[in-house]
């Protein structure tokens, strides 16, 4: 009487794990992007109040209140009791309406003191210019404007538009 081979041979199991393998060393890495770009787009929330404020300024037509003068500034050091965003170590503003985030607390030197930034734009796409020009738009992670994180880590709706 012969009997039928119950369970797996070594050799298939070898080649499950040597598959799971290869799977896992092309996914891991897409998989720490999205990640990434997941903590960077809490960052994108640090944008808003600086955005809403600067938006006010220039409806007003008032002068530009210099740099780092527009209220929405933070410094992690020095604003101990604040809490922005775990992400975020500085906010700063140009006398122009452009904001810079400081990236912090991702543990990675990709990520962190990387900067993102947001710049007002008036409806051809131009620097917008306080007393003189309405914020139609807001250009977001723009090397141009001083964004020093890569694209890759950026979220859909902050590539440089």
């Amino acid at each position: 009487m012969r009997t039928t081979q119950r369970g797996f041979t070594l050799i298939e199991l070898m080649m499950v794990v040597a598959i799971i393998g290869i799977i896992a060393s092309i996914a891991l890495p897409n998989f720490r992007s999205y990640a990434i770009r997941t903590k960077v787009s809490e960052v994108m929330l640090a944008f808003t109040h600086c955005r809403t404020l600067i938006s006010e300024v220039f409806q007003s037509g008032e002068s530009s209140p210099g740099d780092n003068n527009f209220g929405c500034e933070f410094n992690v050091e020095a604003d101990v009791n604040v809490k922005v965003s775990q992400y975020v170590w500085y906010i700063t503003t140009k006398s122009d309406g452009t904001v810079t985030v400081t990236l912090a607390g991702f543990n990675d030197l990709r990520i962190d003191t990387h900067d993102v930034t947001m710049s007002p734009l008036d409806f051809q796409g131009n620097h917008a210019i306080v007393g003189q020009s309405r914020i139609t738009q807001w250009r977001c992670g723009s090397p141009l404007d001083g964004t020093t994180l890569s694209p890759l880590y950026l979220p859909g709706s902050c590539k440089g538009s």
